[in-house]
């Protein structure tokens, strides 16, 4: 038992918290659109609100995506926003069910990315906030909009800053979600580790200038926090482009 938790730590120790996290994070957005290609194969629910081009040209236009790309987001939406209430709207319970395949489950991840989604603090996410959520994983987003939401995933209280304690809750979702069972010592040690290369100022919590200053200093920490295929994702996804009713 001791050599098997041993070479856990070993194996875990490779990793940084912070990469750790960004990869749990990254694969739950992938799971999201992957897991929901296989929907437009089914009969489409008439949609609740209609989006007219001038719409899909507005909500383009303050993000990265081009307007069929929007238009795609729209078809994914429809399908994640009318698994259990089809009023238009992406409740966490059914983001819960895209994610976990139940909606009953509590799961602190799929917590904080609602929380983030949700950027009009409604319960529900809209099919703008979706978008523009989504865009900041986009490959020409500037690095700013990239460190800004990685540090608000941390700040799990909205703060304003990273204390001990939320470290702490993450590193124990990322050890859950990977069924590693580690010590309260080396817990400890790698939250020590964090503080002690993070918090410049000393004083147990990690604002967003130590924040961006340790990123700029470790800039692997945001290599998940891109997704390559949201570059072109009518190409990237074949499936959307026979819904594809605008032209760019």
């Amino acid at each position: 038992m001791d050599s098997t938790r041993s070479s856990l730590d070993k194996r875990s120790s490779y990793f940084t918290p912070s990469e750790k996290l960004c990869a749990v994070f990254k694969a739950i957005i992938e799971t999201v659109i992957f897991s929901f290609l296989g929907c437009f194969n089914f009969h489409r629910l008439p949609p609740k609100h209609h989006y007219s081009f001038n719409d899909l040209n507005r909500i383009a236009s303050t993000t990265l995506f081009s307007v069929n790309e929007v238009e795609a987001l729209l078809d994914l939406f429809k399908k994640l926003s009318s698994s259990i209430v089809d009023d238009g709207l992406l409740h966490k319970e059914e983001l819960q069910l895209a994610l976990l395949r139940t909606a009953s489950s509590r799961n602190l991840f799929l917590d904080r990315i609602f929380d983030l989604f949700d950027e009009k603090k409604k319960g529900a996410i809209e099919f703008e906030d979706f978008v523009h959520s989504l865009n900041v994983f986009h490959p020409r987003a500037s690095l700013e909009d990239k460190i800004d939401f990685a540090f608000r995933l941390y700040d799990l209280k909205e703060t304003g800053y990273i204390g001990r304690e939320e470290v702490r809750q993450m590193l124990n979702a990322i050890f859950l979600e990977s069924d590693l069972q580690l010590s309260e010592q080396y817990l400890e040690a790698i939250i020590d580790k964090t503080f002690a290369d993070a918090d410049a100022d000393n004083d147990g919590q990690i604002n967003k200038d130590e924040w961006k200053a340790f990123v700029v200093q470790n800039p692997t920490l945001l290599k998940h926090m891109t997704l390559p295929y949201l570059m072109d994702i009518t190409t990237a996804f074949p499936s959307f482009i026979f819904n594809t009713e605008v032209d760019d």
